[in-house]
């Protein structure tokens, strides 16, 4: 277990790539903060599970991402409870899809809250920490967005061209300071979120399942497989790992060849 005494927080951990990030990294020992909206009782269980896992602590925070004083709250807690964060994980996002000129202004304004700015704001102050430590993992949730565009999605592709350049500037300013930083930029990945997508999908487009997943959502990914999470998650526990200690200021792509056409 070599994330034993390590502390990880996962920002969007009650469900799909998140609470994968959460149950791998607990499973090698680290202490986890979860973070996100849910079921009070379900959020609990899945806090309970985790913490078995860890044989350590897992605590939850429902502090509201888009909140820079909540962060500040949130990471202050960290500080008091678990001596303060050497994994953060930035995952927390949403999505809304609409042509520009028809997008609601208070929708840009939170998706570039929630997808871009709470990962300045969990960075800059969980750094003190790291470098104090002399060890540091920051791992940010990009997209295959952060590499190229789809239309109808222009605050969401904004945010995450905008997580990878973040990655790579705080990466330079770290590379000595024994913390490395870096982005995953996954395609489709399958959870809950996208196969609630597909009935409406079938319905609205007069399509099979089959083609829904395949000419809708896969269409762009030469594979034709959907991403897993535990296949991120494992991704992401590479990366605390002390071999990939090397590995820094990347835009790491698990797309199915989406971004390699």
């Amino acid at each position: 277990m070599f994330l034993k005494g390590k502390t990880a927080l996962i920002t969007g951990s009650t469900s799909g790539i998140g609470l994968a990030c959460a149950r791998a990294l607990a499973a090698e020992g680290a202490d986890i903060v979860l973070n996100g909206f849910g079921d009070a009782a379900e959020i609990e269980s899945i806090r309970q599970r985790v913490e078995q896992a860890s044989g350590g602590r897992a605590l939850y925070s429902g502090a509201d991402l888009t909140d820079p004083a909540a962060i500040e709250e949130l990471i202050a807690m960290i500080a008091a409870e678990l001596g303060g964060v050497d994994i953060l994980l930035n995952n927390a996002g949403m999505q809304h899809v609409a042509p520009i000129d028809q997008f609601p202004v208070e929708r840009w304004d939170l998706m570039l809250a929630l997808n871009l700015s709470a990962a300045f704001h969990t960075i800059r102050l969980a750094l003190p920490r790291m470098k104090e430590k002399g060890w540091g993992r920051i791992i940010n949730t990009a997209s295959a967005h952060s590499l190229v565009a789809s239309p109808n999605k222009a605050p969401y592709v904004a945010a995450k061209h905008g997580i990878a350049g973040l990655t790579k500037s705080v990466a330079l300013e770290v590379a000595q300071a024994g913390i490395t930083v870096n982005c995953i930029s996954p395609g489709y990945v399958w959870t809950p979120l996208v196969e609630n997508q597909i009935p409406d999908t079938m319905k609205a487009r007069g399509l099979t399942r089959e083609q829904v997943m395949n000419d809708v959502l896969l269409s762009a990914q030469p594979t034709k497989k959907f991403v897993t999470v535990d296949q991120v998650a494992a991704f992401a526990l590479f990366l605390c790992r002390d071999e990939a200690a090397a590995i820094t200021g990347a835009n790491l792509s698990m797309d199915g060849g989406w971004t390699a056409q």
